[in-house]
């Protein structure tokens, strides 16, 4: 998958700090008089002004202007129109870019402009409740890119289906995806696999963009002419949350620069993660914590809980959890994914754990989720973080495991590289990575499907066992097709192309992503790195290559490089080459990567077996096809045999 990073349109929003809401903040620092409070049609409120002396400080100073070829002034931030502005909600709805991708008759060419928005360092954050990714073609898959996540969708039209205007919920020509939470930045491209360059005719053009779910409807003359990027001079509404500033309630509380907003008596103090704390009426809040548990299937989670005796599973309130994270201080922050953010905390009871406030959950997700809390809670397997209990009370259920206290495997590869780590360690991780997997593919019931296997999503323990985790993409394997998910979602550097191309997570999904963590343990480099040479940022493209190339040395890690491991190492990449297969058919399954891992283990710790084939054959399990190990030509041939390594097998 290639794009080019030239082609984007490119606009970021400098950073936007310390908002007040203005029915708590005292009359002294409110707007000086004789402020403006309109520009056009668009109100104006403090904390934000027209002139640097009416607003709380620069980062709020709003222009007025009228553009050229138009009759009325419009409200705008640096480049960007402002559409309204909520005090109350804490939102603000801006016009921004969409992208599109069409084909040029007279050239004969598909042409795209790629559009990519930016927030980073402000308190603004995409709303995940009010936006949604929308594509729109007749033959077009496009996604979102954002800090290592990737979510889209593919748009279809058939023949005997016909277009109507309406919903995109459904309907052909249209297709929506979930936004995920504390999004600060996207950029929109398209797989050019789709294109409309044989449907041109019909539908000129394909659109991706992330805009506001209510301002959408689709119309059936948004694929047969150009008028929705001509109708909105290519930009659509998009709603942003803000923050009274970039602080949890208690930072707020106790900060003396800046004065605590949340003073009323009839309000309460609400953390937001992404864009900083907001004040809400204390009415409202408990019946929005019981809309939200009866949401997420907690009564029939509690039913289910009593008829299964004996489930070691917990529900949670969300005093519970603020207490055992210390109100979710930053302080307590273990790591930070594409799924949310993982806090360490403490219980009542001296229980160290790791609770995960995930960023978005999908309406299917929210019909199952309690159904299948209880799946995953009854998973029990050595090399798998356990499953303690949730939390239903908030809009993204809290979900609690037990604690891991050496980190991850990406930390421990990654952060410190004069750290020795031996291929017998790495062996050892790797399988036992791939033995939990291969559970949850095999062993579970139903089968558990993970979708976001990677090296942050393996955890060290004590003694370095590997723990893997993070099951905030998993999803139980689907019966039949009609099930398969409908979006991408994923981490850049790991997703299955397989996946992108036909949206059918499968085993085989995993059993790629896996591939990328063999290839992270062999090279000791990152999945992905945004920073190098296009050419080089996809650690599995770079990999491919070296091994067709025959440089495989090139990228291996220094610390794993002699004589006496090449013929190992040259075994753990044709392995990973085999699951990094285009072709999900062509990879192995987890089980057979896990048995092959094993064996290969047994070979590296036992050397002197090299000289005896019975006790070689002993320890692989299998009569080995080499009766003569004399040489040390000979063991590579019955070692290769025995592990099921050779060619065809």
């Amino acid at each position: 998958m290639e794009f080019s990073f030239s082609r984007l349109l490119l606009f970021c929003l400098q950073a936007l700090w310390a908002l007040a809401a203005a029915a708590d903040v005292p009359a002294a620092r409110g707007r000086p008089a004789g402020c403006a409070t309109r520009c056009g049609d668009v109100d104006v409120p403090y904390p934000f002004g027209l002139e640097p002396r009416c607003a709380i400080n620069d980062g709020f100073w709003l222009n007025c202007t009228t553009p050229v070829g138009h009759a009325t002034p419009t409200l705008q931030y640096i480049n960007v129109e402002v559409t309204k502005i909520s005090v109350e909600d804490g939102k603000a709805w801006l016009k921004t870019w969409m992208s599109r991708q069409c084909y040029n008759q007279s050239t004969n060419q598909v042409f795209q402009n790629n559009a990519w928005i930016g927030f980073a360092g402000s308190p603004y954050v995409l709303s995940a409740d009010d936006n949604m990714v929308i594509v729109l073609g007749c033959r077009s898959m496009a996604y979102m890119l954002s800090d290592a996540y990737i979510i889209g969708c593919m748009s279809t039209c058939h023949e005997d289906v016909p277009l109507r205007n309406g919903s995109c919920s459904g309907n052909a020509g249209c297709c929506q995806a979930d936004l995920p939470r504390g999004v600060q930045y996207y950029q929109g491209f398209f797989n050019d696999f789709y294109n409309t360059s044989e449907i041109w005719r019909r539908t000129p053009c394909n659109y991706v963009t992330v805009m506001e779910s209510a301002a959408f409807t689709f119309s059936t003359t948004y694929l047969t002419s150009t008028v929705f990027y001509d109708t909105e001079d290519g930009r659509t509404p998009v709603v942003m949350e803000w923050g009274i500033a970039r602080q949890t309630c208690e930072q707020a509380k106790i900060n003396k620069t800046t004065p605590y907003a949340c003073v009323s008596n009839h309000s309460d103090c609400v953390d937001n993660d992404y864009a900083g704390y907001r004040c809400r009426e204390r009415r409202k809040l408990h019946r929005i914590k019981e809309r939200y548990f009866r949401q997420h299937g907690g009564l029939l989670l509690f039913e289910e809980m009593k008829s299964q005796q004996g489930v070691a599973f917990k529900i949670f309130s969300e005093e519970e959890l603020q207490q055992a994270t210390n109100k979710f201080d930053e302080q307590q922050v273990l790591g930070h994914g594409g799924h949310g953010t993982v806090y360490k905390g403490v219980l009542k009871s001296d229980t160290e754990i790791a609770v995960k406030r995930c960023m978005t959950i999908d309406e299917q997700q929210k019909k199952e989720f309690g159904k299948e809390m209880l799946i995953l809670s009854q998973i029990n397997h050595r090399n798998i973080v356990k499953l303690l209990g949730c939390c239903l009370e908030v809009e993204v259920p809290i979900l609690v495991y037990e604690f891991i206290p050496n980190g991850t495997l990406f930390d421990l590869i990654h952060q410190n590289h004069s750290r020795y780590i031996s291929l017998d360690t790495r062996l050892r991780i790797a399988y036992e990575s791939a033995e939990a997997l291969a559970y949850l593919h095999s062993c579970a019931s139903p089968p558990i499907l993970h979708g976001d296997v990677k090296s942050t999503n393996i955890l060290l323990d004590g003694d370095y066992t590997a723990k893997v985790s993070d099951f905030g993409a998993s999803i139980l394997a689907p019966n039949d097709k009609s099930q398969f998910v409908t979006v991408v979602q994923g981490t850049c550097g790991y997703l299955d192309p397989e996946y992108m191309q036909t949206y059918q997570l499968t085993d085989k999904s995993d059993v790629y992503s896996f591939g990328v963590v063999l290839l992270e343990l062999l090279t000791r480099k990152k999945a992905f790195n945004l920073e190098g040479p296009e050419h080089d940022r996809s650690l599995s493209m770079r990999f491919l290559y070296a091994m067709k190339e025959n440089k495989l040395e090139d990228i291996l890690d220094d610390q794993i490089k002699n004589s006496e491991n090449t013929e190992y190492l040259e075994e753990i990449a044709d392995l990973a080459r085999r699951c990094l297969e285009m072709s999900g058919m062509n990879r192995p399954s987890m089980k057979e990567v896990a048995d092959k891992l094993d064996r290969l283990r047994k070979i590296i710790k036992h050397p002197w077996a090299h000289e005896n084939p019975e006790e070689l054959d002993s320890l692989l399990g299998e009569p080995s096809t080499v009766t003569s190990t004399s040489t040390t030509g000979n063991f590579s041939i019955a070692k290769k045999a025995a592990m099921g390594l050779e060619s065809g097998r």
